[in-house]
């Protein structure tokens, strides 16, 4: 409450803050939910809703901590039940969602059902907060979603230079060799692929995470005082300067421009 009043404060003085001076992390990987409560205490949350693709063990993700912590509803997708397992007895048991917790399902997301998936779960409209960290073809999902939520979370590729819209194909079935901490690399897509997306449906780029791996867009009517920023300025933190030392053995894999 103290952080949320202060940074109300600030911004009544025109005062933006960088992310790396709100993040914190709770439940999420890195300092994702600091900079996630920060824009929607500017930005007000909502219905408080949130759809995350995917949701891993639905513990450690970007809705986790506004679902403990903030009276939000979630429908956390993922294909791997015994990871959903974990997720579900935590919020069964725990005393802010033992009655009405998020909706927790299995599902193996692709272009051709993402929009199906989210009608039937109750999600066709009105979602707040999209979180999209697949480590696969997050792109060719994205695309497909009809939906235009007030806030975007995407994980992408940060081994791929700043002027390449590339993305891996569009392939139902397609896993990454180890995820996104492999030495394989080949996964996802680019910043620039998403910000070119994006842009164009009415989003802006805001920042990233500290750690430059994933970024955050918001809708043309949410916050219109933050301004934009660059696809290179997300690209250029120390370990994203380390990731990228992968790119020329990652050049020849089969990327599709975007």
């Amino acid at each position: 409450m103290l952080l949320a009043l202060e940074w109300q404060r600030l911004a009544g003085s025109g005062v933006t803050l960088p992310f790396r001076d709100v993040e914190f992390r709770n439940t999420s990987q890195n300092g994702e939910d600091g900079i996630l409560l920060y824009l929607f205490t500017l930005a007000g949350h909502g219905g408080r809703r949130a759809v995350e693709m995917c949701a891993g063990d639905a513990i450690e993700n970007n809705s986790s901590n506004l679902v403990l912590h903030h009276d939000w509803d979630a429908l956390m997708l993922d294909g791997d039940d015994n990871l959903l397992a974990r997720g579900r007895a935590l919020y069964a048991s725990h005393p802010e969602t033992f009655r009405l917790g998020p909706t927790i399902a299995t599902e193996w997301i692709t272009s051709a059902n993402v929009n199906e998936l989210l009608q039937r779960h109750g999600y066709a409209n009105d979602i707040d907060l999209l979180s999209v960290d697949m480590d696969g073809i997050d792109y060719w999902v994205l695309s497909a979603i009809t939906q235009t939520p007030r806030v975007l979370v995407v994980e992408y590729n940060n081994r791929i230079p700043a002027d390449r819209a590339i993305s891996v194909p569009n392939e139902d079935a397609f896993v990454a060799t180890g995820g996104a901490f492999s030495g394989d690399g080949f996964f996802g897509a680019s910043l620039a692929a998403f910000d070119k997306l994006l842009t164009g449906r009415g989003y802006r780029l805001v920042g990233a995470n500290r750690q430059n791996t994933n970024a955050f867009f918001l809708r043309h009517d949410v916050l219109p005082e933050m301004p934009a920023t660059t696809v290179q300025s997300c690209l250029a933190s120390r370990w994203a300067r380390h990731q990228s030392q992968q790119w020329p053995q990652l050049a020849d894999r089969p990327w599709v421009e975007v």
